[in-house]
């Protein structure tokens, strides 16, 4: 999600937010296993097939979807306008880059809208969503910001490692359009401001607050691997 907000903090600054760390840290074994997931190290180096990137494509502007769906729940949490919009602004935005995914990619790899509006989601995709929304819904304020958090800051952190292996991505690459969406530095605004929002929301709570919260942040790291693994292997419904 190339999302364009304000640029009035340091591009990521993790450093600055002790308990997104503490999260992090909860969720490293399952953190650590999506950087080494097959899906991951094919998508970066170029050699992932055309129809693994077609299948997680399509269910990732779907997942978009959701994730909007929780950025509107969450933006109903809050009391201060300029919050509210910031969520609201997230919302939409995710809902654009779903439409600029049918236009760019779906020329590119033989999809419509209408297609990806048919689309049967994945086990993993769906339970993945269900698991934001329920967060976000019905949990605090902290656990739907916790269950939010993963997906935006494990993707700037692939992109930290594509600038740092790449520098700049080769103009061949196949998949280079992509993957320039994650080093873009208002992504990672986008993250940072994110995160101070977690890092806000986590202050005077109870340690038994901060634990339920980390428990949803994991179970989101989680689902971001599967969500590779289901692309990998074209998951579909047993029956």
């Amino acid at each position: 999600m190339p999302l364009h907000l304000s640029h009035n903090l340091p591009l990521f600054t993790q450093k600055m937010h002790p308990f997104a760390l503490r999260c992090k840290q909860h969720a490293l074994k399952s953190w650590e296993a999506s950087f080494e997931h097959p899906f991951v190290k094919a998508l970066i180096d170029g050699s992932l097939s055309a129809e693994r990137f077609r299948f997680y494509q399509m269910q990732d502007a779907r997942y978009l979807e959701g994730y909007a769906d929780v950025c509107s729940v969450l933006s109903t949490r809050y009391h201060r306008p300029e919050d509210k919009l910031w969520f609201i602004e997230g919302a939409k935005l995710a809902l654009v880059v779903e439409q600029q995914l049918h236009t760019e990619y779906g020329k590119q790899f033989g999809y419509s809208a209408q297609d990806v509006a048919r689309l049967e989601l994945t086990p993993n995709n769906r339970a993945y969503q269900n698991h934001m929304l329920t967060c976000a819904a019905q949990g605090s304020l902290l656990k739907g910001l916790a269950a939010l958090a993963p997906c935006p800051w494990l993707y700037t952190e692939i992109g930290i490692m594509i600038s740092q292996l790449y520098g700049e991505i080769p103009e061949d690459h196949l998949y280079r359009n992509w993957l320039l969406t994650y080093t873009d530095p208002s992504f990672m605004s986008y993250t940072n401001e994110l995160l101070l929002f977690l890092e806000r929301e986590s202050l005077e709570k109870s340690s038994e607050d901060h634990q339920i919260a980390m428990e949803a942040f994991d179970l989101s790291v989680k689902y971001e691997w599967m969500f590779w693994d289901q692309a990998w292997n074209q998951q579909s419904w047993p029956v």
